[in-house]
């Protein structure tokens, strides 16, 4: 046996970090003094790394899966001899020593494919919650628009138009108790650029309150749905003024569509 094939399991073992102890610091000492087994160490580190990768990514060359089962074939040939060296020059090493380099590099393939798997099913997990909380939302919400329009007590307002025939038309379903608003506008004129409608509650006391910004479509028609309101405000009426794209805290003189309750 050549000095360089009684190394050769070492090299494999110090390769994946469990060669310790006494022939550890033999195989760092005769990896100093010798270019062509540190040439191997880093080809082997180099296909344990390609191997493992392999059940996460692109298939590794095949010159690197041949070297490894090269390595495999070539251990299991001389493992009787190897073993028979080692045991007289040290004690038994750990049981990674006795599995060999082919049976740990099964052990990384194998850990690495579970951890593949198991990112696989957090990420198919995080997808099918994030869904389900779409779709109770979206529930959610047809609840609140139709219990607005349906419920016995909600307060209807038809708003018009104050100077003009009243072509353009405005209705909000109020419901009180829960705070729920769905306001429908009909033949709303078109806006200035950089301009948009904003819809009031004017409460029975204090000031308007903002009840959500909005701009028509081609045909003029426009929807407001469950703007944030104070809980269990009295509205008194509903009204419209023109102010600017972001909206307006208090509104903007003239009031263009005022409406009371039914």
């Amino acid at each position: 046996m050549s000095q360089h094939e009684q190394f050769a399991e070492d090299l494999a073992l110090y390769a994946l970090n469990t060669l310790q102890g006494e022939d550890r610091a033999t195989l760092e000492k005769h990896l100093a003094t010798c270019p062509e087994c540190r040439l191997e160490l880093a080809q082997l580190r180099g296909d344990g790394a390609l191997l493992a990768l392999s059940t996460m990514g692109p298939k590794p060359p095949a010159r690197a899966r041949q070297r490894l089962l090269d390595a495999a074939a070539k251990q299991a040939a001389d493992s009787p001899r190897a073993q028979q060296t080692r045991e007289s020059a040290s004690p038994r090493r750990s049981w990674w020593g006795a599995l060999g380099w082919a049976a740990t590099a099964a052990v990384i393939v194998f850990a690495a494919s579970l951890w593949k798997e198991n990112a696989a099913l957090r990420q198919e997990v995080m997808t099918w919650r994030a869904l389900a909380g779409q779709q109770t939302l979206e529930l959610e919400n047809v609840r609140n628009v139709a219990r607005a329009i349906t419920d016995p007590s909600v307060e209807r307002f038809t708003l018009v138009a104050m100077k003009t025939p009243p072509q353009p038309q405005g209705k909000a379903f109020y419901l009180r108790n829960r705070s729920n608003l769905v306001f429908v506008a009909n033949n709303m004129p078109p806006l200035p650029p950089q301009k948009a409608y904003e819809l009031w509650l004017i409460p029975a006391q204090g000031a308007p309150i903002p009840a959500g910004v909005f701009k028509p479509d081609a045909h003029g028609s426009a929807t407001v749905v469950n703007p944030p309101l104070p809980a269990g405000m009295e509205a008194k009426a509903f009204a419209i003024t023109v102010e600017n794209e972001a909206g307006a805290t208090t509104p903007t003189m003239p009031i263009v569509m005022m409406g009371t309750g039914e």
